[in-house]
């Protein structure tokens, strides 16, 4: 793509509208996945004990499903992040094309 394009591209309000959607949805979901890093990581230094209480009479403890659900958590917001961008985001991708080119 030449100059004028990429131009045309960075003035069009539509790019603007783009990447603030796309900043504030990132910003957000890692927000969400070190609020629930740190916050484990601050209950296995401040309250251990908690963690080591068992869901059942094996061995699983919360401790054990709060790590996986930090997991699932980011698979999750992984997930709607590319769903959004496959939909939403490349839409409007293609309308800032359509009318830079």
């Amino acid at each position: 793509m030449s100059k004028l394009t990429y131009e045309r591209i960075r003035a069009n309000p539509k790019f603007k509208e783009l990447v603030a959607k796309r900043t504030r949805m990132a910003w957000l979901f890692s927000a969400v996945v070190l609020a629930a890093y740190y916050g484990f990581i601050a209950l296995v230094a401040f309250a251990p004990q908690l963690l080591h209480v068992p869901l059942t009479e094996g061995r699983t403890t919360w401790g054990v499903l709060a790590g996986a659900g930090i997991l699932v958590l980011s698979w999750i917001l992984t997930g709607l992040y590319v769903r959004r961008a496959n939909t939403e985001f490349d839409e409007i991708n293609n309308e800032i094309l359509r009318e830079a080119l």
